[in-house]
């Protein structure tokens, strides 16, 4: 007769045990709580509406755009920050303006690029007065990264704020176009490819910057694909529903094409970590509206082979004449598209950020309410959770420990740093994996984690309870961790979403197969690697995206605080793994632990080794004799 399988096995535990510890009807019916912020946020779908369109029609003049695109391209192929060609090209543009009656400006700044060190960088403003002491900006950039003639990246918004500069030029023969309601500034900056150096300056430091109510950026305007709405910020903001959808009705005008911009998760993604490679973005995380037209995607082109051969002039003409008559509509009623907000365009409507934050934030109770419930259940049987967080407390350590040695090295020159701004995709320290300081930074981790590991390896079988209090404070420290990025930026609940309401089940499936429990702790890394991916793909980075997000924590624009929040919830997820594994231990008593610890312990073997030589040694001369 074979043999019955154990009882566990036989009957199903009883709900409330420790082996089915999850409240399930709590969790179920806590869900029916977010139905409520979707109720509401359907309410707040909106269509933004566009600015009328101008008055005059655009005479943009797409073919001396491209010739003056070309020249530029040809005359300075390397324009890096601090060459000699970038001084010439500022001035070849100043010249450029002046022709047309401007009168130009330039503001010189020093900014550290990571690998390049401290350079010089210019500013050109040139300004047409207009009725209103407001300013709207034309922004392009005349830098590139020296490895390649930049033509479309960025010749061809240069070449398009000449051309709109000229529609606007004071000399003309009549008929003149009329004087603009608002005063026009057509800024060319240092650094774009770089970060958006110059801009940054600008909107931190410029005298005219409080001036500012609206920004036309154009990069990379004259590529092959179709036009492209970017509008992502530093900070989880974006311009105004009104300026966005006037661009794209008047690029839809001009060029018979719906333009594109990011979809609803990359918009998503964008909120909860803040990020963008174009110029718009620092002038949205200053209150003001900006918005960026280009023909590449999230990212620009890539500088080898961008020759001015390769220059589509049809598009550069029909972003141009779009441009144009957005500067119009905006200079004949910007007051309806001033400011900042948070939102995620559907289509063509869009979703209040507030609404979005709201189910963000529900989406997190059904969660807390079962940690919250499985804390009591262990209270109630008085089953000790001290031993469990201070395993917790441990695996933290070590990963602070990681964090402030990745942080020492980014001082002391092993990480290349400079100014905290985004780093360029290509030919940067965000896609140059530095070989030897990894090593050196691995061996550092290794000798930590040794230190580290005495006081987390299992010593003895698991007592009842013990298993399941560590994950509870795996899951309470989870329960904190959300709370926080709520304060710090609620968008950013998005990343830690799929490890709450993954890992809140694997105390149900403690005596489940270990591939479920597996498949349940790879599940709550989805978050993670939505980010990770989302650089991958958007700003086809590849398998660079893990150093190039890393990188951007060495130059700090990732925060500090953001590094706090992602130890401790990968000390969670340490935990949890360890429990699942079987390598999970509760923090030892003082009893269990050896009177030395691991630094002591490995000097005293290596005292007892040279005396034991020494000791052998002497016997070896006293036996020879």
């Amino acid at each position: 007769m074979a043999a019955l399988p154990p009882y566990h096995q036989r009957h199903r535990a009883r709900p409330g045990s420790l082996d089915r510890p999850v409240n399930g009807p709590m969790y179920r019916g806590t869900w029916l709580l977010v139905g409520i912020p979707l109720l509401i946020a359907a309410f707040t779908v909106s269509r933004p509406q566009p600015l009328r369109a101008p008055t005059l029609q655009p005479e943009f003049d797409g073919l001396a755009a491209t010739q003056l695109a070309t020249d530029f391209a040809n005359q300075f192929p390397d324009r890096a920050p601090g060459s000699s060609q970038a001084k010439q090209a500022t001035t070849w543009v100043a010249e450029q303006l002046s022709q047309y009656g401007f009168r130009t400006e330039i503001d010189r700044f020093h900014a550290k690029i990571p690998g390049r060190g401290s350079v010089e960088l210019e500013n050109l403003l040139a300004f047409r007065a207009g009725r209103s002491n407001q300013v709207i900006a034309v922004v392009a950039h005349r830098d590139n990264p020296g490895r390649g003639p930049g033509a479309n990246d960025n010749a061809s918004g240069t070449a398009a704020l000449l051309e709109l500069a000229r529609s606007y030029a004071t000399p003309r023969a009549p008929p003149r176009p009329p004087e603009p309601n608002h005063t026009i500034l057509f800024l060319s900056t240092d650094g774009g490819a770089f970060g958006g150096l110059g801009t940054d300056w600008f909107a931190r430091r410029s005298p005219y910057r409080n001036r500012v109510v609206a920004v036309v950026n154009l990069d990379a305007i004259g590529g092959g694909g179709p036009p492209h709405l970017v509008f992502a910020s530093d900070r989880p903001r974006s311009p105004s529903a009104a300026l966005v959808r006037t661009a794209s009705a008047r690029i839809l005008e001009e060029t018979e094409t719906e333009p594109t911009r990011a979809g609803t998760l990359g918009q998503l993604v964008d909120l909860g970590f803040p990020f963008s490679l174009y110029e718009q973005a620092p002038f949205v995380d200053h209150g003001v509206a900006a918005i960026t037209l280009t023909s590449a995607g999230d990212r620009a082109p890539a500088s080898f082979g961008d020759t001015p051969d390769r220059l589509n002039g049809k598009r550069l003409a029909g972003i141009g004449r779009s441009a144009q008559a957005l500067l119009g509509s905006l200079d004949e009623e910007v007051e309806l598209a001033e400011g900042t907000a948070s939102y995620v365009y559907l289509g063509s409507r869009v979703v209040r950020g507030w609404a979005i934050v709201f189910i963000l934030c529900a989406s997190l109770l059904p969660c807390l309410a079962v940690i919250v419930d499985l804390f009591a259940r262990l209270r109630r049987r008085h089953i000790p959770l001290a031993p469990a967080l201070r395993s917790y407390r441990s695996r933290l350590g070590f990963w602070l420990f990681a964090v402030l040695l990745f942080e020492l090295f980014a001082v002391v020159g092993i990480w290349d740093t400079g100014a905290s701004r985004p780093l360029p995709p290509e030919g940067s320290s965000g896609t140059r994996w530095p070989i030897a300081g990894l090593a050196l930074f691995a061996c550092l981790l290794a000798v930590g984690w040794f230190v580290a590991r005495n006081r987390l390896l299992p010593r003895r079988p698991l007592r009842e309870g013990e298993a399941l209090a560590g994950q509870v404070s795996a899951l309470l420290a989870l329960g904190v961790i959300s709370l926080v990025l709520v304060a710090m930026n609620p968008y950013s609940v998005l990343f830690v979403l799929p490890s709450l309401h993954a890992w809140v089940w694997l105390p149900q499936l403690q005596r489940r197969p270990l591939v479920l429990q597996g498949l349940a702790v790879l599940a709550g890394f989805a978050g993670p690697l939505l980010l990770v991916g989302s650089f991958a793909a958007r700003l086809d980075l590849g398998l660079d995206a893990p150093w190039y997000l890393a990188q951007l924590a060495a130059v700090g624009y990732v925060p500090f605080p953001a590094l706090l929040v992602l130890c401790a919830w990968l000390a969670a997820a340490a935990q949890l793994t360890a429990l699942v594994a079987g390598r999970y231990a509760p923090y030892p008593s003082a009893d269990q632990r050896p009177r030395l610890g691991p630094g002591r312990r490995a000097l005293r073997s290596l005292l007892l080794i040279a005396d034991r030589r020494h000791a052998g040694a002497e016997r070896d001369r006293a036996f020879g004799g």
